[in-house]
């Protein structure tokens, strides 16, 4: 074994790594004005600090209402049927926008992405593993969105990478090595399971368990996490969002170009959409 591998043995028995998901709380915001606790460049150098090595990777609805049906005394004794309104869903506020073709550019890793490559309407989501708020709008919103919207060729969704911490880089690395046409698939199972590893004590078996569920082998899961290049890559698709994009927080989705914050529901990001088309 390497010497890197060895040392990431090492720092995945530490509970280290635990810390870290402390620190991602206060960075993964749900509201605009909930931001990163350190910034952009001191949260780059947490996932990969100076001569750091792959192995440090792993140190670590809205309600709709009801129709009702109420029985309406009358002269003529009819009964009247009345339904009530269906609530205005509120569109979330935009932070503003950027050019969307910059956006668009080739980065340092192939781009995740599902839907028509011409769909009217293109999201761009960066999110870190080990953020709540992500997991909650994966979870929770994400997959009515891609029935509703990806698979009838109205949007394509984009994910990129925002690890804010050691351990989500390792998570993203771990999807990035996943055999092909198993990234969303992995993405999603960690993202279910998210308890379960982003602040186990043993981060390394944790990952491990479920990595073997996606096809890796004891082998090819040690591999992924010493390449140093797909690190590197990795952060540099976060560099790339928050000094071109101004990502500071985690979800952030970019809509046609405009700039939003925090987890939304399926109601409200469908009305988004609706806006758009």
């Amino acid at each position: 074994m390497s010497a890197s591998a060895m040392n990431l043995s090492k720092r995945l028995l530490s509970g280290v790594a635990i810390a870290t998901v402390a620190l991602v709380l206060a960075a993964c915001s749900d509201e605009k004005k909930e931001q990163a606790s350190a910034t952009p460049t001191e949260t780059t150098e947490t996932a990969a600090k100076t001569d750091a090595k792959p192995a440090d990777a792993m140190t670590t609805a809205s309600t709709t209402a009801a129709a009702t049906t109420e029985a309406k005394p009358a002269a003529t004794e009819v009964a009247q049927s009345t339904a009530a309104p269906a609530a205005k869903v509120e569109l979330p506020s935009s932070e503003g926008s950027v050019d969307t073709a910059k956006l668009m550019e080739p980065g340092a890793l192939p781009e995740m992405a599902i839907g028509e490559a011409n769909a009217p309407v293109t999201i761009v989501e960066y999110m870190s593993m080990t953020c709540p708020h992500c997991a909650a709008f994966h979870n929770n919103t994400f997959e009515a969105i891609k029935t509703k919207y990806v698979d009838s060729g109205k949007v394509r969704f984009v994910l990129r990478e925002f690890p804010f911490d050691p351990r989500a880089a390792a998570a993203f690395m771990l999807a990035r090595c996943a055999p092909e046409g198993q990234y969303f698939p992995m993405i999603s199972m960690l993202f279910k399971q998210q308890q379960q590893w982003a602040a186990a004590q043993n981060g390394r078996d944790a990952l491990l368990q479920m990595s073997k569920l996606a096809g890796f082998t004891q082998e090819s899961f040690e591999s992924c996490l010493t390449n140093q290049k797909l690190l590197d890559d990795v952060n540099a698709v976060m560099q790339k969002g928050a000094k071109d994009f101004g990502v500071q927080s985690t979800p952030t989705f970019f809509v046609n170009g405009e700039h939003y914050s925090g987890d939304m529901s399926v109601d409200v990001m469908s009305a988004l959409i609706d806006s758009k088309l």
